[in-house]
């Protein structure tokens, strides 16, 4: 296939743009800028790969990127929790930004399109409630990036319609694993957790894990296979806050267990236990009032059974290993820095 992989420098962007390499099809990856080295030095090692600029807010970047694509994976985005001075950003980037991606996609002639969208798309349950389907939308929009993921495919979907594009939706749970440079929001919750920022306890909640490589698989599915509509992607059993920190901890005994679950009115005051974590234990800001507000009483619960029936998708890796590479990045990137650091000072 020749493909376009939006976005192409990202944590998801960068697996596509590596696996479809090594599938051995012709790859054109787009950044935002080919002067900032940080977004083009890794893509840079892919001698086969053709590196281009394309700006979501410009359409004329984004169709000469298009031309002679047959598949484009439209996995640009902005993705943010706690940085508030980002919200308009970010919408833009996944409303007005999808939209022209569809518009130019459909305009350059692309057999299909694949949108990554997310599962904060579909709603959260009650705890012991049938899963979620892709049939689902939420209605709950007062978290900014939720609000941007959700009208940004619905609007996708519309113009989609209007243009006359063959388009599929993936939409991925949180993603961890390997081949980030930069933390994502997802990242940041290891990071907080491996930090110590839950010692004192942990929320009863859950996390809508699943690995990078079992998102790729599900993208190159989507393209390779006659199929329409969406699909959820996240592993087959979705941990509570709780497993995960008992599975660093058993990758790492030095990682601090919780002493507690914490009762469930104690969930308003995370933001501000996680603001004193971030200034004692430089953990990652993780929680905004919005997010808690929301998932208070609820509980990520989304069924993978379509993208399994249809497209023959499995999940291959498991939370442990998943998070154990999350934890060895984070680790190395680490080290990295106090070794700089350390060059610096001598």
């Amino acid at each position: 296939m020749r493909v376009l992989v939006t976005g192409a420098n990202g944590h998801l962007g960068y697996m596509l743009v590596k696996n479809l390499v090594e599938a051995g099809h012709a790859v054109r990856a787009s950044v935002r800028s080919l002067a900032d080295a940080r977004k083009t030095s890794r893509l840079e090692a892919f001698s086969d790969v053709e590196i281009v600029e394309a700006q979501l807010a410009r359409w004329d970047q984004m169709r000469a990127a298009m031309d002679d694509r047959e598949v484009v994976f439209h996995a640009a985005a902005v993705y943010a929790y706690t940085e508030p001075e980002r919200d308009r950003e970010m919408i833009e980037a996944s409303v007005q930004g999808a939209e022209t991606a569809v518009r130019c996609a459909a305009d350059a002639g692309v057999r299909k399109l694949v949108l990554t969208s997310s599962m904060v798309t579909v709603p959260l349950t009650a705890p012991g409630a049938p899963p979620i389907d892709e049939t689902a939308w939420t209605d709950d929009l007062r978290v900014p990036y939720i609000r941007a993921k959700t009208e940004g495919e619905r609007n996708a979907w519309r113009v989609a319609r209007e243009c006359g594009l063959h388009m599929v939706a993936v939409l991925p749970g949180a993603i961890l694993g390997p081949g980030f440079v930069r933390n994502t929001p997802s990242i940041d919750v290891v990071e907080m957790m491996a930090r110590g920022a839950l010692r004192m306890g942990v929320p009863d909640m859950n996390f809508p894990l699943v690995d990078v490589r079992d998102v790729v698989h599900a993208h190159l599915l989507a393209a390779e296979k006659e199929c329409e509509g969406r699909f959820i992607v996240c592993n087959d059993a979705l941990p509570s806050l709780r497993e995960m920190v008992e599975t660093l901890h058993e990758i790492d005994p030095s990682i601090p267990l919780p002493m507690m679950t914490l009762p469930d009115f104690m969930i308003r005051f995370l933001p501000a236990f996680d603001r004193l974590n971030h200034l004692m234990l430089h953990s990652p800001l993780t929680a905004s009032p919005e997010f808690m507000q929301m998932t208070r009483g609820k509980r990520w619960n989304a069924s993978n059974r379509r993208i399994k029936e249809v497209l023959g998708w499995e999940q291959t890796i498991s939370m442990y290993t998943s998070i154990a590479d999350t934890l060895g990045v984070l680790r190395q990137r680490q080290g990295a820095a106090a070794g700089r650091k350390m060059t610096q000072n001598a």
